[in-house]
């Protein structure tokens, strides 16, 4: 596997590897203070910001920076076609966290969940594209506003604004899809941004500095906007739904729409053949049957039949009307 791999792409693997452990360790954290928080004041999820006030919210939200800063390194080193799906390893680990930390017991199902993400994302690894050869954020920012991801940015901000403003009130403390999509939404235009800043920065510590050029703010400032927007709403959806839960949808429609953004502003394909291509799709459809399997599953067990059940919680609160 290594010696198929420039040494960039294996840079990006090993970071991208690592911000998986801190992100994955974060959501366990981070839902142990919103449990705090909640004992104590008005939760998360009915619009509290008491967490604020907890020092293991802090402790998640530090973990998960972390992870930030690893998965934005990645991001400057290896396209994002291959960095995003690893993110299917956070799933494992917070997994694995959640069964010991919260009770939210990991059955045979859930191991089998994590093993196909892990295969999907080994397969994804081997066949990943090489990062495109950018010389100025200029360059990423000609990509960024041509039709296609125009399109698609414009898109991604009606939407988003449709479901704050007419979806959320209605149906988010009961249909998981609705925090949750938001986060993924917004989350593909965290990671192009991302992308942008990193090759700035990348570029800039090799003697080209690319922060005289305004759209590398412009890139900053659709990153802040966006993060601040996806973490609001992802503590929401931790904070009312099962961690179990929220994590392995969260990674689907969030990778889903990433490698979307991705494929439409850096023509990801230009750099493959049509069999690699097909061998990465077909890594990517292992890591959503995984992450289907983690999800669709969870309360196997609750029915008469008595089949053992996924995940099982001391707490569990309803989310069969979000299916």
């Amino acid at each position: 596997m290594i010696k198929g791999m420039s040494s960039d792409n294996i840079r990006g693997l090993v970071l991208a590897v690592s911000s998986s452990i801190f992100i994955g360790s974060s959501f366990i954290i981070k839902k142990q203070g919103l449990q705090k928080a909640g004992a104590s004041g008005p939760r998360a999820g009915q619009g509290g910001h008491s967490y604020l006030y907890e020092p293991w919210w802090w402790a998640g939200m530090i973990t998960m920076i972390i992870g930030e800063i690893a998965n934005f390194a990645a991001y400057a080193y290896a396209p994002a076609i291959l960095v995003t799906p690893l993110g299917a390893l956070s799933i494992i680990f917070s997994a694995v966290l959640a069964h010991f930390i919260l009770k939210e017991r990991l059955h045979i199902f859930g191991m089998l969940g994590c093993a196909l993400c892990v295969v999907g994302s080994t397969t994804i690894v081997l066949h990943a594209p090489k990062e495109r050869n950018i010389e100025s954020v200029k360059q990423v920012w000609q990509l960024a506003t041509e039709p296609g991801f125009i399109v698609y940015f414009w898109v991604v901000l009606v939407v988003v604004a449709v479901i704050i403003f007419r979806y959320v009130p209605r149906y988010g403390q009961t249909h998981l899809i609705v925090y949750i999509g938001i986060c993924s939404l917004m989350g593909s235009l965290t990671v192009m941004g991302v992308k942008a800043i990193g090759i700035a920065l990348k570029l800039s510590f090799g003697g080209m500095n690319q922060f005289k050029y305004y759209q590398t703010w412009i890139f900053t400032a659709i990153v802040i906007f966006c993060c601040l927007l996806q973490i609001n709403y992802l503590n929401k959806a931790l904070d009312t739904f099962n961690t179990a839960v929220v994590c392995p949808v969260y990674y689907v429609m969030f990778t889903t729409f990433t490698i979307l953004a991705s494929m439409i502003m850096f023509k990801d394909w230009d750099s493959q053949g049509g069999t690699e291509i097909t061998t990465e799709l077909c890594g990517f459809v292992t890591i959503l049957s995984g992450t289907f399997l983690l999800h669709k599953t969870k309360d196997m067990g609750k029915s008469a039949s008595g089949r053992l059940p996924v995940y099982t919680s001391p707490d569990p609160i309803p989310i069969s009307s979000s299916r």
